[in-house]
């Protein structure tokens, strides 16, 4: 059975840190790629940032570029998302996800971030 936990998100102040956590299980994890979304109240979900599990390969969307970082541990089976300098314009509910090719397979459940100003 395949399950995606993604952890971490909470109440910070503008300007600070928060790490996201998604831990994998049941995955052949070299045969995906791990992505991050976001969704605010009234929006769209929007991609922010994907790692392919084998290579290393990174991708970001341009409004957290710089501010934000995906990386994984492999002994843990997890990715992780470090956001620094949070925006109130951050607040969204993040979600993981695991890509096989084209296809997004499988999705965590959100975890929620709210930015103060």
């Amino acid at each position: 059975q395949v399950q995606l936990v993604a952890s971490g998100g909470g109440l910070v102040q503008a300007g600070g840190s928060l790490r996201l956590s998604c831990a994998a299980s049941g995955l052949t994890f070299s045969s995906y790629r791990m992505d991050w979304f976001r969704q605010a109240p009234g929006k769209e979900r929007e991609f922010v940032a994907s790692l392919t599990w084998s290579g290393g390969t990174t991708y970001y969307a341009d409004s957290v570029k710089g501010r934000f970082t995906i990386s994984k541990d492999n002994a843990k089976n997890t990715v992780f998302l470090q956001m620094n300098n949070l925006k109130p314009e951050d607040t969204a509910v993040y979600s993981c996800a695991a890509r096989l090719g084209s296809e997004y397979r499988y999705w965590g459940q959100g975890t929620q971030v709210t930015v103060s100003s």
